[in-house]
């Protein structure tokens, strides 16, 4: 199995004393310095999982072909029908796509290689997980009737605001979420958005940049800012770059986090400056800056101020230009007056920043590191179209590294909404977030500011995580003995049955026979039940084990 190409960072601690009063009545001390509380904590780091050989890439068009084909009007037990909505046909596509007849091209430069193979059920399931949640019941089949170019824009440029479709999320405990009120429901609600936003793509770019800027609660500490800080990435996580870095400069979430505000002339912090250039747009022991620069470039970050007010926290985030140090500073050699914008505009201008992005980028759609003429051009068409996110990733997304190459591991809460897509459920248990969080992913919480370990995502200890999020996704829609179930099933129909419970992942042949196999053992059993109960315990069995299988880890 191959991972992410996504380096690793090491990260070193520089943060200064604090000097602010704790906070409010729960005796919070202010961001920039306070101990995360011990059940806020993010998961302790695990080892890395142990290589597997890569895996083929899916068939185009039968992925299970030892496999009895089951009629299409079928129903599946246990599956409401409201859920299982019949293939729509060919050509039938979701709400804001554009007309398959015509779809719209993707442009690219001369010798950015475009893929031409088939572009069938599996190729759109791939992509759906790679720039989306998943599909639900029947999607891939309407993204692969309008060809490569229509099911990437389909994604990329939906138009208008996004919906939300399907259940209303509800716990065991409260008919409604509550985020930031109910410590839980935080994670739940952005989840919630995975599953049922008409615009998936869009959720999805909002949670690669919440990775790429890695803010986390524990040094926030206040929803709200956080839940803007999201909402700044659904709005303009699409446009350009330069743009989209210098909003997060001054969004109130990165003034707390990194010691923006209170920032000032005579005492000016490192901390935005350094993460600026190390992490956020040029990359460490690159040779792209030095400490001098990260030095000078703090200078010209001086003058953003806050209003903090207990017991509510901060209200309002401003740049007082009486704070900012308007003297000269040399940043990469040159002397300017810098003030934040141009500091910014010094990183994203730099000669080894594209290079930086177009890596950074990829490796959130493809396994393995580019062909180095592919990323030269990749990097030429971000700064001819004035560093444009959507170009460059549309680009990535009709590579043909994306459908030939090896499979990238399913970040667990990517997982965990696409085990709801694919039933056409929603948000039922609070238990989501303990066990999302187990697998190594709690939304708003990244370990550090570097984001998520992506090579920690899958272990023996994370798999069991995976293992209880199916659970929570198949919680009453067992089968039990007294379920209505065919008493002569043979092996064969059981794993099919079940792969159609999940509209048919894309399983290996090797995935497929060790699902028969156990189904034959299970039919061999001597139960105490009926046969029809036995094959009911059994299907139960097998669509657990289909969904938490190594193929369905990856996409």
């Amino acid at each position: 199995m191959r991972r992410s190409s996504k380096p690793s960072k090491q990260r070193r601690p520089r943060r200064k004393p604090c000097r602010r009063p704790a906070r409010g009545k729960r005796g919070k001390q202010p961001a920039s310095c306070r101990r995360a509380p011990a059940k806020r904590r993010a998961p302790a780091s695990r080892a890395p999982a142990p290589k597997r050989p890569p895996r083929r890439a899916p068939d185009a068009e039968s992925p299970h072909p030892a496999l009895p084909t089951i009629p299409n009007g079928t129903p599946v037990p246990g599956l409401p029908p409201e859920a299982a909505p019949p293939t729509p046909p060919p050509g039938e596509q979701p709400p804001g796509t554009p007309p398959p007849e015509q779809p719209p091209s993707v442009p690219r430069p001369p010798g950015l290689l475009r893929y031409d193979g088939p572009f069938g059920v599996a190729q759109a399931t791939r992509l759906q997980w790679r720039a989306g949640f998943g599909p639900r019941r029947g999607e891939a089949a309407q993204l692969a009737a309008l060809g490569l170019d229509g099911a990437v824009t389909a994604l990329t440029r939906a138009s208008g605001p996004a919906q939300l479709v399907g259940p209303a999320p509800y716990t065991e405990f409260d008919d409604r979420l509550e985020p930031g009120v109910r410590f839980e429901h935080d994670h739940l609600a952005w989840l919630d958005r995975m599953v049922r936003s008409t615009q998936p793509f869009v959720e999805r770019m909002a949670l690669l940049w919440h990775d790429w800027f890695g803010i986390s609660d524990d040094n926030v500490g206040q929803y709200t800012l956080l839940a803007r800080h999201v909402e700044l990435f659904r709005t303009h996580g699409r446009g350009s770059f330069r743009d989209l870095a210098r909003m997060v400069m001054e969004d109130g979430a990165m003034l707390v986090r990194l010691n923006g505000v209170g920032n000032q002339r005579h005492r000016p912090n490192e901390n935005f400056a350094r993460e600026l250039m190390e992490l956020f747009t040029l990359g460490p022991d690159r040779g792209a800056y030095a400490e001098r620069d990260i030095r000078e470039a703090a200078r010209g970050l001086t003058g953003y101020e806050g209003d903090f007010r207990q017991p509510n926290g901060w209200q309002s985030f401003w740049f007082d230009p009486q704070w900012h140090d308007t003297t000269n500073k040399e940043i990469f050699g040159r002397v300017a007056p810098y003030d934040p914008d141009d500091v910014v505009d010094a990183c994203i201008t730099h000669r080894l920043h594209p290079s930086f992005f177009v890596l950074k980028l990829w490796s959130a759609f493809v396994a393995q590191p580019p062909p180095p003429d592919q990323r030269v051009l990749l990097e030429r068409l971000y700064v001819e179209r004035g560093h444009a996110v959507m170009p460059v990733v549309e680009a990535i997304l009709t590579h043909p590294a994306v459908y030939e190459g090896p499979p990238l591991v399913k970040p667990p809460v990517v997982y965990a909404a696409g085990l709801m897509r694919a039933l056409g459920a929603g948000i039922e248990a609070i238990g989501w977030t303990g066990y999302t969080a187990n697998a190594g992913q709690r939304l708003h919480y990244p370990p550090t500011i570097a984001g998520w370990r992506e090579d920690r995502w899958l272990d023996t200890s994370t798999l069991h995580a995976r293992w209880k999020l199916a659970d929570l996704a198949l919680k009453g829609r067992h089968l039990t003995a007294e379920s209505p179930y065919p008493a002569d099933e043979t092996p064969q129909q059981a794993v099919a049955m079940a792969l159609r419970f999940w509209d048919d992942p894309p399983l290996h042949g090797d995935t497929v026979a060790v699902l028969v196999e156990t189904a034959e053992r299970i039919g061999r059993l001597s139960t105490g039940v009926s046969a029809s109960g036995r094959n009911a315990l059994r299907q139960t069995i097998l669509r657990h084990l289909a969904i938490t299988s190594p193929d369905a880890q990856v996409c």
